[in-house]
Order: structure tokens, then C-alpha cells, then sequence
């Protein structure tokens, strides 16, 4: 029988190792680019201040860089370490993107991001922003080829389970590579990151004008801000919707968890805007509904359903059932590789095998299952709904907030009311909240997978490695120690350089190098 409780902390160790892990990523998605846009209004005007510009942001962006590939690192090793079965049964397919992503998009953002630091004045203008531009694409192709691993996770396809060697493998790496829940993902993802970037720029710009420091740095750092973090705000909400649509058909059982949609409504579904699921009673109760909100966004149409979470029970039962029936086909297999019959009845029914295998978690022998335990693993298949519920609904409350904020940080550069005080202020409150955002777009995905490690093929508790439950509460207290003087380590730098200012290393610190007076001057390039 499967120890529950090695699976529960191993998926608490790589959950806690993924949260704090992006914490990174997607301020150095965000802010490569937006050093890329620096760096090309430095080329294109050469005044001084925009290389002040994009070296000071470039600084916060190494700090974090670092960080991101430590903490990533150690995220790798964990397949290995934790999830040992994992890593054998689909490390076919899963380990081609990781393997691509270290030879391709990291060794070239590794190979660069030194020029990047140390070349500026070794390069000319244009090689250097040449230079910047590799340093940020090989940082997104890493996010690309990193969610097209977790994307097949989501949505296995191009892949197929092989009885005689007892793995996945892959049978089309192109569908794997252009899987429609991994292109979703990936664009929503790196847009997020985008308005993390942004609001880190905008925030920090926003507390130099309020103690009047640095002002003309501080507008034109937050006039790019502005632009950069609506356009990325906008696409965050759009791209959220094409990832919604994706789980219409590939994930039916996250999408009715996340709307906590206990029965299939008729066509088109209303939006609950508010509600508190009942895990007891099976319903939602105090729900605010917007009619037609639902189906439209999820099916494109006005006569698509969704289906709701009970059904979906009913249809998990079903296949659980088929699943018990390839098991024993499989079984057969293994001990006579020659029955044909048992190779015919396993065809018939080896898209239900990772149902079947979710009866381990209840009996040693699945094809001993009652069924009071063949409705029990059904009702397995159930994610955590009110955890889905309020997770989505306050990321995409921020969402909605992001796209108020950049919009009126537009409009405020746009008329040169940069020390709008109440603004300002309001910009370094908003700090934290992208980031909170991202890290429940991530609880959405993972938690919404469950139970399974890989969609309706390998039940989570299936792929963890053999390790005892005091060698696991060793390392999540040793990761949690060692991340926590990360942390500290990583705001200490980010506040010392903040403090210092981007004109530090330049004698007098209130000044714009090459101007007398540039820290007075309009926020215009």
C-alpha cells in the first residue's frame, strides 16, 4: 500500500521549493525586456540618462537572475529525489523539454547575461542591446520549453503507454511541442511575468518621486513602466480567457472546480462571481450569478456546455471500472508477453489504465476493488473546489486591478502629472500584488491537476520516490532555512541598491551625468 503520508510532504516540499521558485522567474521575464526597451532608447538617442536607465534596472535584474537559476536548479534535482517513479514512468517524454531548455534557452541566456554586466564598455551600442536581446529571449524560450513539460502534464498528448516496457513514451513530439494547453499557458505565464516587471518598475519609480529623489530617472523609468505594464495587463486578461477555453476540453474537471459547478446547466452557463462551495451538500451556496458568462468564455458558443462536477464524477466511475478491466489486461501481459487476447482487451481499454491505477491508492490489487472503493477513487478525481474557487476569483480580481492601475499611471505620464501624490503612492502599495496573483495562477494549475501528476495518466500519489517520512521533514527544513536566507539576502541587496540609486558610483547623486540639471528635467527621451 502506498504511504500517504511520503506523498503528502513530498508534494509540500516541491510545492513550497515551485512557489518560491517563482517568485523570481517572472520578474526576470518581465525585466529583461523592459531593459530591452531601455537599452534601445539609449542606442537611438545616446543621452547618457537611459544608460543610467537600463544599468540600474539591469542591477535588480541580476540580483534576482541569480536567485531564479539557484532555486530553479534545485527544482530539477527534485524529479530525481522525490519523485522517482514520476521521472521513470514519463521521463520519455517530460525529460526532452527540460534537456532542450538547458542546452537551448539557458546556456544562451548563461552565455550572454556576462556581456550583458561587463560589456558595456567593451561593446558598441548596438552589439550590447543586440547582447540584452539574447540575454531576455533565452530567459522566455526557458519559461517556453519549461511549460510545454508542465503543459503535457496537463494534457498528455503525443504520447502513449507501451506494455512492454512499462512507460510512456513519445509517438509525436511535435503535438507534444505545439500542445494548444501549453501555448496557453505559456502566453499567460509570460504576460504575467510582464506586469510583475511592470510593477516593480512603476512601484520603485513611484517612491523615488515620493521623497523627491532622482526625478528624471524616476519619470522616465515610470513612462516606460506605464506602457509596458497596460499592454501586458491587457494580455494577461485576454490570454487567461484562451487558457480558460483550453480546459473546456482537456480539463473539465479543474474547470468545474474552479466555477465550484456542481450540476451541468443548460447552455450557456452563468459566471458565479461570489459564492461559498459546500463540500458536504455538493452545491455553491450564497452565489452571485452572471447569466451567460460561463458558456460563452469556456465553449465560444451559446449552445456548448460545461459540465458540472457530478457528472464528471459519474464518467470518472465509469472509467475507473474500464480501468480495473486494461489493469488486469496488463497484468496478464506481464506474466505471458505472448497472449494476444490479453494484448486485444488491453487496446480496447488503455486510455482508462491511469484510472485504474488510481484504485492503488484504496487496494493493494486494483481488480479487487469494491465498489464502495471504485466510488470513493472517483471522488477522488475531485481537486480541492473551494480552494480553486478563491484562488481564481482574487487572481483575477488583481488582474482586473492591474489594468486600472497601468491605465491611470498611462494616462498620468501621458498629461506629465508624474507626482500625483495619491498615485504614487498607491503604485508602491501595489507592489506585492502581481506577484500574489502569479503564485494563485500557479495554485490554479497544480491544484486544479490533482490527483493526478500527469492528467488521467499517473495518479499523483503513485509517482513519489521511497523515502521516509523524517528524511522529508529534514529537507523541507533544510530548504526552508536555506530559501528563508535566500530571501533575506536577496531584499537586502534589492534595498541596498534602491537606496543607493542609479546614480551611485557618479559623485554627485542628484544629478543626471552629462546634465546639470537632468533630474529636473520632463520625462521625454
Amino acid at each position: 500500500m502506498i504511504d500517504l503520508a511520503v506523498v503528502d510532504l513530498s508534494r509540500l516540499q516541491f510545492a513550497l521549493t515551485a512557489l518560491y521558485h517563482f517568485l523570481f522567474v517572472p520578474l526576470t521575464l518581465g525585466l529583461a525586456f523592459m531593459l530591452v526597451i531601455m537599452e534601445s532608447i539609449y542606442v537611438m538617442t545616446r543621452r547618457p540618462i537611459w544608460r543610467t536607465i537600463t544599468k540600474f534596472w539591469g542591477t535588480l535584474f541580476g540580483i534576482n537572475f541569480v536567485l531564479g537559476v539557484a532555486t530553479g536548479l534545485t527544482m530539477e534535482f527534485q524529479f530525481g529525489m522525490n519523485w522517482s517513479y514520476y521521472s521513470h514512468y514519463v521521463g520519455d517524454i517530460f525529460g526532452a523539454p527540460l534537456a532542450i531548455e538547458g542546452l537551448m534557452a539557458f546556456f544562451l541566456e548563461a552565455t550572454f547575461v556576462g556581456l550583458m554586466f561587463f560589456g558595456w564598455d567593451k561593446l558598441k551600442p548596438v552589439t550590447h542591446l543586440f547582447v540584452t536581446f539574447l540575454v531576455a529571449l533565452g530567459t522566455n524560450l526557458s519559461a517556453l520549453w519549461i511549460l510545454i513539460a508542465n503543459g503535457w502534464m496537463q494534457n498528455p498528448v503525443g504520447s502513449t503507454f507501451n506494455p512492454d516496457t512499462m512507460r510512456m513514451e513519445v509517438t509525436d513530439f511535435m503535438a507534444v511541442l505545439f500542445n494548444p494547453v501549453a501555448q496557453a499557458k505559456f502566453v499567460h505565464t509570460v504576460s504575467a511575468g510582464y506586469v510583475i516587471a511592470a510593477v516593480f518598475v512603476l512601484g520603485i519609480s513611484a517612491f523615488y518621486l515620493l521623497k523627491g529623489r532622482h526625478k528624471g530617472f524616476a519619470k522616465r523609468s515610470m513612462t516606460v513602466a506605464a506602457a509596458f505594464g497596460l499592454a501586458s495587463s491587457l494580455s494577461v486578461v485576454v490570454l487567461g480567457d484562451e487558457s480558460g477555453y483550453a480546459l473546456t476540453d482537456n480539463q473539465k474537471m479543474k474547470l468545474a472546480a474552479i466555477e465550484a459547478m456542481w450540476e451541468t446547466e443548460p447552455a450557456p452557463a452563468g459566471l458565479t462571481a461570489v459564492g461559498l462551495p459546500n463540500m458536504v451538500d455538493h452545491r455553491t451556496d450564497y452565489e452571485i450569478k452572471i447569466p451567460y458568462v460561463l458558456g460563452l468564455i469556456s465553449t465560444r458558443s451559446l449552445d456548448g456546455q460545461v459540465e458540472g462536477i457530478l457528472p464528471l464524477v459519474a464518467v470518472a466511475e465509469t472509467r475507473i471500472e474500464s480501468g480495473m478491466l486494461a489493469y488486469d489486461a496488463l497484468e496478464r501481459i506481464k506474466a505471458d508477453p505472448e497472449d494476444v487476447t490479453a494484448r486485444g482487451d488491453f487496446e480496447l481499454r488503455r486510455n482508462d489504465l491511469g484510472y485504474g491505477l488510481m484504485l492503488r491508492r484504496f487496494v493493494g490489487d486494483p481488480r479487487e476493488a469494491t465498489p464502495e472503493q471504485v466510488r470513493a477513487a472517483a471522488w477522488a478525481t475531485v481537486p480541492n473546489v473551494p480552494v480553486m474557487f478563491w484562488s481564481f476569483r482574487i487572481m483575477a480580481g488583481i488582474g482586473f486591478l492591474m489594468i486600472g492601475l497601468f491605465a491611470t499611471a498611462f494616462i498620468l505620464c501621458t498629461l506629465r502629472k508624474h507626482e500625483t501624490k495619491w498615485f504614487l503612492r498607491l503604485a508602491v502599495l501595489a507592489i506585492p500584488l502581481p506577484w500574489i496573483a502569479a503564485e494563485l495562477g500557479w495554485i490554479v494549475a497544480e491544484v486544479g491537476r490533482q490527483p493526478w501528476a500527469v492528467e488521467g495518466v499517473l495518479p499523483t500519489f503513485l509517482g513519489a520516490s521511497s523515502l521516509t517520512v523524517p528524511q522529508l521533514w529534514g529537507t523541507i527544513i533544510g530548504f526552508t532555512v536555506l530559501y528563508g536566507a535566500l530571501a533575506v539576502v536577496e531584499v537586502g541587496l534589492i534595498l541596498r541598491t534602491i537606496k543607493k540609486g542609479p546614480f551611485a558610483g557618479h559623485g554627485d547623486s542628484d544629478s543626471e551625468p552629462g546634465s546639470p540639471s537632468g533630474e529636473t528635467e520632463p520625462a521625454t527621451a
